[in-house]
């Protein structure tokens, strides 16, 4: 028998990265899942990403650890910034939002490419979105293309000829598409978390921009939205 294609998925735990990780094993790959806990204040996406892992049928799970938070810079991991619950376009915030976290991509992308290097895999997938998403620098297709470029010159597996391939299949994808999708493909987005304010028991807040583009996803594709929500009193 021919063994199975590997790629290695990076799984955040969310709504994406989950679309993600069933892409990659419906096209055949036999999928190794990377997290990345890189000093976020909504670790819960951590867990769900453990759950997602065993949910998809990832052959291994892998959880790195590298501390973006100690430099600061974004409201994603320090906590003397404030999580927006504005959509992007909604006021007179700057093109580029708070939530960005300077090089994470670039970070996680680079230790993908490790992994898959020692794995023999030729193959990374990442659930970055050009459409529905804030306005990151590093979710665009320009940067994945260099990236994948930088890779196959950076590696003794590009250098000796094994071309490396950055896949980002869900890049100009609509989130309500991006939803379609996964559900024929069988995702439960019922155990995700995308929420940037989540509870420790995985509750989205219903207010940071992260679940209100959710929410309308689920919305405009015409599913019930299954995320668990935090009880409110306002």
């Amino acid at each position: 028998m021919t063994p199975a294609k590997r790629a290695v998925v990076l799984l955040s735990g969310g709504l994406d990265s989950a679309t993600c990780l069933a892409i990659a094993r419906d096209m055949g790959f036999e999928t190794y899942a990377l997290s990345v806990a890189y000093g976020q204040r909504h670790a819960a996406e951590l867990t769900a990403s453990l759950r997602v892992a065993q949910a998809l049928g990832a052959k291994e799970h892998r959880l790195a650890r590298i501390n973006l938070g100690q430099f600061g810079g974004s409201a994603l991991t320090d906590p003397a910034i404030d999580i927006p619950e504005a959509l992007p376009g909604d006021d007179e915030r700057p093109c580029i939002p708070v939530t960005y976290v300077p090089a994470r991509n670039t970070v996680m992308l680079s230790i993908a490419m490790a992994w898959a290097e020692v794995l023999g895999a030729n193959d990374i997938f990442i659930g970055v979105n050009a459409v529905d998403y804030s306005g990151y620098p590093d979710c665009r297709p320009a940067f994945i293309q260099a990236f994948e470029a930088m890779a196959n010159l950076a590696t003794k597996a590009g250098i000796e000829g094994a071309q490396l391939r950055i896949h980002a299949p869900l890049i100009e994808s609509s989130k309500a598409d991006i939803i379609r999708r996964g559900i024929g493909l069988g995702v439960d987005y019922g155990i995700t978390v995308t929420c940037y304010q989540a509870d420790d028991a995985g509750r989205a807040c219903g207010r940071c921009e992260a679940c209100r583009l959710r929410a309308m996803g689920f919305a405009a594709a015409d599913v019930p939205d299954p995320t668990p929500y935090q009880l409110r009193n306002d």
